[in-house]
């Protein structure tokens, strides 16, 4: 049982994403509780390709890999967890790409590694109106609200969203990130937290649910 978590772990660290979900299939055949290979196995070994990440070790395209591989695995494990278990949860985290902005490599990447870490994401994709921000997070309840935006054009968006939501709901607190968006910038629509890369977002979305 342990071979089998330990390979899985292994198979996102070496980004094997061609074979991962038969080495998933492999484990659930073998007895493996669901859960244990979800987070001793693909938790565990995204943690370390982050790490490995946010030290400099590696790159952006081996970061997308690990996620990958982890996310193929998941679509086989995800459905076999017995109803009623769940992972534990860090805290529900909604997450999107805003209005008139199609990027998502790196909303998935910080998604990704939010799940990796424990948090319940609920990924809204891209191009999200402000609207169906504000319903989301008045239905699902989340802790955070993530938004990514990687145009100058489309940062504005942003406040259009935490305005409302504020006024609103003072209990959720907003991430924002993409390459154009600055931590002053952050703070100055209101934001409760700011990260540059996927890696940080994890420090500061933990900081944020103390």
């Amino acid at each position: 049982m342990e071979d089998a978590v330990a390979r899985l772990r292994n198979a996102v660290m070496n980004y094997e994403m061609e074979t991962i979900a038969d080495l998933a299939k492999q484990a659930l055949k073998g007895g493996v509780d669901p859960l244990v290979a979800i987070e001793k196995g693909l938790a565990e070994g995204i943690k370390t390709v982050g790490e490995k990440f946010g030290r400099g070790e590696i790159y952006l395209p081996e970061l997308v890999m690990g996620a990958e591989a982890m996310k193929a695995a998941l679509a086989v494990l995800e459905p076999a967890v017995p109803k009623g278990k769940h992972r534990s949860s860090a805290g529900k985290v909604l997450i999107g790409t805003v209005q008139d902005d199609i990027h998502e490599i790196g909303k998935n990447l910080v998604a990704t590694m939010l799940a990796s870490n424990g948090f319940e994401v609920i990924d809204l994709g891209v191009n999200v109106p402000g609207a169906d921000f504000l319903k989301k997070a008045d239905e699902q309840k989340p802790a955070i609200l993530a938004m990514s935006a990687l145009m100058t054009t489309t940062m504005p968006r942003m406040a259009e969203v935490i305005t409302p939501l504020k006024k609103k709901d003072k209990k959720v607190k907003v991430l924002v990130g993409g390459a154009p968006v600055t931590d002053t910038y952050a703070k100055e629509i209101g934001a409760d937290g700011y990260s540059g890369d996927a890696s940080g977002a994890v420090d500061v979305a933990k900081k944020l649910v103390r």
